[in-house]
């Protein structure tokens, strides 16, 4: 395989677009569409769509195939789009990342295989070479999802280290949602003088984040509150950078005190008057009455707002 020459990436405030379900639990795409037009009007850069905030793994990968071709059909720029393409299944990882690459995404966000636990650098590199090779495309950017809470699964250092020497500008960057700012750091450290973007996975670490070298991040709150994230974004040499993250970080905290995805769905539902975004798939289940007033009255008093949803 030849690697593509360096080309203008994603850079900014990304939103793991949260997915709406109709009542028989199928994906709505005209409601994902509309969201996913309302996020780029309002400061995400891109979108992350089938991320761990979008239930992805929920959703089979035709489900998902549905959506990505409702949004591109829809008017949403394919090369704003960084679809998530990672499943256990290494046939699943190369078709998602197959068709995302051939619609003209900006890149894809990739889960190691997670179902395995403990298992070790080498099995995990040959999971991403073997998806690199069988798609064969040298316009393919992949981004590692490291995201250890959740998956289980660690992608180290050495590991990228190990992708970034035999694929540059394949592997074009990272995901970090470990929640440890040590290991974002240790990553933009490392790595800043490679061709590896780094995105922190919490708008809490933006502002230290693009201090690092950072290229922006993915974050679930770029789901309702993508305007004021992308303040700090534009605004971080300022010297109002501060006072703008510290905004940031407080409505964060306010969202995060209740499970996170139904949050994300009934801030959504209630500042846009659409009941329908409070459903989410098995396991997940919806916020309580009380966690849903709860999160409303807290972002209400904090002057919140959703302008234009």
């Amino acid at each position: 395989m030849k690697f593509a020459t360096v080309q203008k990436r994603i850079e900014g405030v990304l939103a793991p677009v949260i997915t709406p379900f109709k009542r028989d639990l199928s994906p709505d795409a005209d409601r994902f569409v509309k969201h996913c037009r309302w996020l780029m009007k309002s400061g995400c850069a891109g979108l992350a769509v089938f991320g761990t905030n979008s239930e992805a793994n929920s959703m089979s990968v035709e489900e998902k195939l549905e959506l990505l071709e409702a949004l591109v059909k829809g008017g949403v720029p394919a090369a704003a789009l960084m679809p998530g393409t990672g499943h256990c299944a290494l046939s699943d990882s190369v078709k998602m990342t197959r068709e995302a690459v051939r619609i003209g995404c900006g890149g894809v966000l990739m889960l190691p295989p997670f179902y395995y636990k403990g298992v070790s650098d080498e099995g995990l590199f040959r999971n991403f070479a073997e998806v690199i090779e069988r798609v064969g495309d040298e316009r393919l950017r992949l981004y590692l999802y490291h995201i250890p809470p959740v998956s289980q699964v660690a992608i180290s250092l050495a590991l990228i280290e190990r992708l970034l020497t035999r694929y540059p500008g394949i592997v074009a960057g990272a995901k970090d949602s470990s929640g440890d700012w040590d290991n974002t750091q240790a990553m933009l450290e490392r790595f800043k003088d490679r061709d590896f973007d780094v995105f922190p996975g919490s708008e809490v670490f933006l502002l230290d984040g693009l201090r690092a070298g950072g290229k922006g991040c993915i974050t679930a709150t770029g789901n309702v509150n993508p305007g004021a994230i992308d303040q700090v974004f534009r605004n971080w040499r300022s010297a109002e950078a501060d006072k703008l993250q510290a905004g940031i970080t407080a409505t964060r905290k306010i969202v995060q005190k209740v499970p996170m995805i139904p949050a994300l769905k009934a801030i959504t539902a209630h500042f846009g008057n659409d009941p329908a975004w409070r459903t989410v798939r098995p396991p997940l289940t919806e916020l309580t009455s009380e966690q849903d007033r709860q999160v409303i009255t807290e972002l209400k008093a904090a002057g919140f707002s959703m302008p234009g949803l």
